[in-house]
């Protein structure tokens, strides 16, 4: 009967039907159920859906399915992060216009959407590149200049040659950009930032909010982003200058210590210093050598450290010493103040630099038991001890000398106890044509000038034909775009050229779904009050420490500006893992097609091409890896229902799942097997609402305890756990028994089956609407409420209790359940095992946990 069951038909019947009803249209301003607001992070529309946005997406309809039948009120809204740089290539490369390529790519993938049956309320959609939205982005953008949270300032920063644009650190991988993979250089240019390092502290305190609701790996990782250091700030001098150098340091006190200073390559002091001196041409070369390195190689400790002598001298405050000023590759400009005072004997990279440039070592904690010599040590010593070589602070523990110190410095004016943050603040200006223009005129009379509101949005010009990267934003050739009138002396000004980075528009994205239409205002305070923070957000953990910092700062600025009444974006999150499928590449051809590899000896995969030895491995899906498998050919094969309770079933969500056909094939099996199940038990059963017979009999006992367990195993996993994947397998559990159900009355398979649709209702929507009304309930399942178990009903009639004769298992008991513990004592001690044991002795004790277990504790054994 399995032919019977054609997918095709039955889910573009249930998704017209849901469209035509209006299942997932909310109403916000509804009071009778309580808001639910279930989002999933919104994609790039790149005209192709992959399988991490499968797995995304599938998560996020099954809460927004089963929350709808648990009485919610659920707004589950999508829309696209539709500005950045693959349109613009496109457009290079095609002469397609950025939003034409954008709107066409949308297209598509809302028809795969629709055909994978997530459940969207479509009347919020948005893309963030419509003027109607990005002219609240440079609203957002405008509120932070105006509270000095957005400005302008001379920075070195990535520069991505290939793109032709600047990148955030988040951006950079390896020294390479994320996009293209080309390597990236180190510029100093004037740039746009949000001042985000001013809201470190806050981040980190409110973290304390999202503990056991936010995975605990992306709080870690936020925090280690933000990167909370105390120590102390110390004031050294430049002898040819008389200019302050100030550095941030853990360890003051080690400054006894310090036999040279090194600065990064980017600081500003260096120029300035070598300027016209006989170093300068040499000193300026090793400069831009090392600023070609990334921070990650810099710092690496296996990494050679390189540097070279300014020939300048800084005073030590605490010595009143002068040491020479290096610039050094690991010392980093967004770390601290960009200088470091160099302790050779106390820090690892300090050491393996003067060792290499032959520069002095001081010991200034001498260790319990040990007492160190700079010429004979092998590395630095950085654990505690005694002050040694420290003037007036010798003799104390070092921790002690640490507090000492700092206060000495302190009260002399050259020093402080301090706190540093390794977060920096928010690069946002892209010099490309594909983003949100930055709201601000430059007047040569006025100077900087914001737009004013009325005036906004900023359009992004129509009709530019040359994309090209040439190091400056396209728009900076659009003469009709740059001239224009200084809103405050309207005089002639040039428009701001650089456009916003897309982490800006998806910051706020969400508030935005509230109201997408109103042309008044970005969100509506009072609707947010009622629908936020989200009550369950859903994405990767790769946006950890980007989109849900940024986006996290920037809830925390509009409440302080008095827009918000919450700081936090998201009340839950949760992470889904990559998918990953198995990738083969050999020596001579890299990566291969799996249809390149002979796997005849599955241990042995041979390469067609070359004869060669293929070797595998699981890395996320990607193109370059040739290891991608369509979600198109699945549903176009198996449908959407197989294709969600492939990608679930596969492993627990919020882990890295291996793709494999083989979860395909097992889903569509179970998907066939369940129909035939429906269709073969459908004619002995009773009418829908006829209940089980009080006098049950055995076999209605069985298949109604496995259907309430079920139930009971399956509401877990959508209530606390997310563990769908054993969700998914309890039912198939289930359906199993209900084929093995030999002598069950019609009543206990009819609830049996019912429970069996509805629990997988959430997972595979289509064919439970269908079996749900061929059952003959009236449609939509999805409107019924959530079944609840019964306990009794779910309760074992009998249990089995292992029985341990001193801590070992020997035999086991099978009783009522409910046995009490005399009566386990007594069964333990009949037991024929357990008399063989005891050998006709009599035990010193018996312990017993009723419905656990039956300890028999012997003398003497």
């Amino acid at each position: 009967m399995a032919h019977e069951y054609d997918f095709r038909k039955v889910e573009e019947r249930w998704q017209k039907h849901w469209r035509d009803t209006g299942l997932f249209r909310c109403d916000l301003s509804e009071t009778k159920r309580e808001p639910y607001y279930c989002l999933m992070m919104f994609p790039y529309p790149s005209g192709t859906l992959h399988m991490g946005h499968v797995i995304n997406y599938t998560i996020g309809d099954v809460l927004v399915r089963s929350r709808l039948m648990m009485g919610r009120n659920v707004l589950s809204p999508m829309g696209w992060d539709a500005f950045g740089l693959p349109a613009e290539n496109a457009a290079i490369k095609s002469g397609v216009q950025p939003d034409a390529f954008t709107r066409a790519n949308i297209d598509r993938m809302r028809v795969q959407m629709t055909r994978a049956g997530w459940g969207y309320d479509w009347d919020r959609e948005f893309s963030t590149s419509h003027p109607g939205y990005y002219k609240w982005t440079q609203w957002v953008f405008l509120r932070l200049y105006q509270h000095g949270l957005a400005a302008r300032k001379q920075a070195p920063v990535n520069w991505c040659n290939e793109c032709q644009t600047v990148l955030a650190n988040e951006q950079v991988h390896g020294g390479r950009c994320e996009r293209c993979n080309s390597v990236v250089e180190p510029r100093d240019m004037r740039q746009w930032f949000f001042l985000m390092s001013k809201y470190a502290q806050r981040l980190l305190d409110d973290h304390a909010k999202l503990r056991g609701k936010w995975p605990e790996k992306v709080i870690r990782l936020q925090e280690e982003w933000i990167g909370r250091s105390e120590g102390a700030r110390i004031d050294f001098t430049v002898e040819m200058t008389g200019e302050t150098l100030s550095c941030f340091t853990t360890r003051p006190d080690t400054v006894y210590g310090v036999t040279y200073m090194s600065v990064a390559p980017e600081h500003p002091i260096v120029e300035r210093l070598v300027q016209g001196t006989p170093r300068e041409q040499r000193v300026m070369a090793a400069v831009r050598e090392m600023r070609r390195q990334s921070a990650i190689d810099r710092t690496a400790e296996e990494t050679e450290k390189i540097g070279i002598d300014t020939g300048a001298r800084v005073r030590n405050p605490a010595t009143d010493e002068l040491v020479p000023l290096w610039v050094a590759s690991y010392a980093l400009m967004h770390y601290g103040t960009g200088a470091v005072m160099a302790v050779p004997a106390h820090d690892q990279r300090d050491f393996l630099f003067a060792r290499k440039y032959g520069l002095p070592i001081r010991v200034v904690i001498q260790p319990a038991g040990e007492r160190l010599d700079p010429a004979t040590m092998k590395a630095a010593h950085v654990g505690p001890g005694k002050q040694v070589n420290s003037g007036s602070f010798d003799g104390l523990d070092n921790e002690t000398g640490k507090a000492r110190i700092a206060e000495h410095l302190a009260s002399i004016g050259k020093g402080a106890a301090t706190v540093s943050y390794a977060l920096r603040d928010w690069l946002l200006s892209r010099q490309r044509y594909w983003g949100a223009p930055i709201p601000i005129v430059h007047c040569d009379r006025c100077g900087e000038v914001p737009v004013p509101e009325k005036d906004l949005p900023v359009l992004l010009p129509a009709g530019v034909q040359d994309f090209a990267p040439k190091g400056k934003s396209p728009l900076a050739a659009v003469e009709s775009f740059v001239r224009t009138k200084c809103p405050r002396c309207r005089g002639d000004a040039n428009r701001e050229t650089d456009t916003m980075d897309t982490f800006v528009d998806s910051s706020w994205y969400f508030l935005r779904y509230l109201t997408p239409r109103d042309e008044a205002k970005p969100f509506d305070r009072v609707l947010a009050r009622k629908w936020m923070p989200i009550h369950q957000y859903v994405g990767g953990s790769e946006h950890s420490t980007m989109h849900l910092v940024y986006s996290r700062f920037l809830f925390k600025v509009l409440k302080d500006f008095g827009y918000l009444d919450l700081d936090e974006p998201a009340e839950r999150l949760f992470c889904q893992g990559m998918v990953c499928q198995t990738a083969y590449y050999c020596a001579k051809d890299l990566w291969l097609r799996e249809s390149d590899v002979d796997l005849a000896l599955p241990d042995r995969p041979v390469c067609r091409k070359c004869g060669a030895r293929a070797e595998s491995s699981t890395p996320k899906m990607s193109k370059t890896k040739l290891n991608v498998t369509s979600p198109d050919s699945i549903l176009e094969e198996s449908g959407a229902d197989c294709l969600r309770l492939a990608i679930l079933s596969a492993g627990p969500p919020d882990q890295d799942l291996l793709y494999s056909p083989d979860v395909v094939t097992g889903a569509r099996r179970f998907l066939f097997r369940l129909w035939d199940t429906a269709a073969e038990r459908s004619a002995s059963l009773p009418r829908p609402g006829a209940g089980p017979s009080p006098d049950a009999s055995p076999a209605d006992r069985a298949l109604r305890r496995k259907a309430h367990q079920t139930l009971q195993r399956v509401t877990d996993a959508l209530q606390k756990t997310f563990g769908f994947n054993t969700a998914i397998s309890a039912a198939m559990e289930l359906v199993n028994a209900i084929r093995g159900a030999d002598g069950a009355s019609g009543a206990a398979l009819r609830e049996a089956l019912e429970i069996t649709v509805r629990c997988l209702s959430p997972f595979a929507p289509h064919i439970a609407e269908e079996l749900w009304e061929r059952l003959g309930r009236a449609p939509s399942i999805f409107r019924t409420s959530w079944p609840q178990a019964d306990p009794a009903v779910a309760a074992e009639e009998e249990i089995e209790v292992p029985i341990q004769v001193n801590g070992k298992r020997r035999s086991r008991l099978v009783v009522p359940a409910g046995t009490g513990p005399e009566d386990l004592e007594r069964l333990a001690l009949a037991d024929p095992v357990v008399q063989k044991q005891l050998a006709g002795e009599s035990p010193v004790r018996v312990i017993v946990v009723p419905g656990k277990l039956v300890n028999v504790v012997m003398k003497g054994k």
